[in-house]
């Protein structure tokens, strides 16, 4: 999982391929067994190349790769508070506040009486919460349909009521119930609606500049070793401007 991010990185870098890549791209970096678990077909092998994605794939971008799902997952359970924290710090350089000290987290319904959704949506009755998870979550609900590992799922998995399904994965029995359904849709902010991932990644490429601005920066503090201050800025908007003409391409950025 590690790799393919690794990997795509540096296939941006090196043909200078436009950052806006990092939030939807028509490639992924993968070898057979990862390929498997993204439901790709035709990839054998172990060693990683470029792949081309299929019509209709729900991948594309570091938002889909398996490794950021499975690092803003908990190993168990999915939430769209650290998901949609991760989009709003890397993708768009809009971090949120801390959450105030007397709020509690909310913990997940391991028994699937109740989605995710239901749970947020009485956090976000406190007025406290409400500002910030208005940015927050929606990013997490468009990621939604990605499991604790990255997979792509269209239910949750219940210990409670639900079907039972019963699997064979690498030799082993799995066995778990069919929960509700995912819902991945939600409203940002401004008002737009979105139904999915596909959806969502539109939205983000309607404000190229922000995007790219997010990734300069995080390039220049990487580069400094220091955080970006006052006097930075300008240089910082006159590098996205003056790359806007070539499609924010990484390497120039660099």
């Amino acid at each position: 999982m590690v790799k393919e991010t690794e990997l795509f990185f540096d296939e941006l870098l090196k043909h200078d391929l436009s950052v806006l890549n990092f939030v939807d791209s028509d490639f992924t970096i993968l070898n057979e067994r990862l390929a498997r678990h993204y439901g790709i077909l035709g990839v054998k092998g172990q060693a990683f190349r470029r792949v081309e994605l299929p019509a209709g794939s729900h991948r594309g971008g570091v938002l889909t790769h398996a490794s950021v799902l499975k690092i803003t997952a908990n190993g168990t359970n999915t939430s769209p508070v650290p998901r949609g924290l991760w989009v709003l710090e890397n993708i768009l350089g809009q971090p949120a506040p801390p959450p105030p000290a007397n709020v509690p987290a909310v913990e997940p319904d391991i028994r699937g009486a109740k989605t995710i959704r239901e749970q947020l949506a009485k956090h976000r009755e406190l007025g406290a919460c409400a500002s910030c998870h208005k940015k927050i979550d929606p990013p997490g609900f468009a990621l939604e349909n990605f499991d604790v590992i990255g997979g792509w799922r269209e239910n949750y998995r219940s210990l409670g009521d639900g079907e039972r399904v019963q699997l064979e994965i690498g030799g082993r029995q799995v066995r778990y119930k069919v929960g509700p359904t995912v819902e991945a849709s939600d409203k940002l902010p401004s008002g737009d609606h979105f139904e999915n991932i596909d959806d969502y990644k539109q939205l983000l490429l309607r404000d190229k500049e922000q995007i790219a601005h997010c990734i300069t920066e995080k390039l220049m503090t990487y580069a400094t070793g220091s955080g970006i201050h006052f006097a930075d800025r300008s240089e910082i908007n006159e590098i996205v401007k003056r790359l806007a003409t070539d499609n924010y391409g990484l390497r120039s950025i660099v």
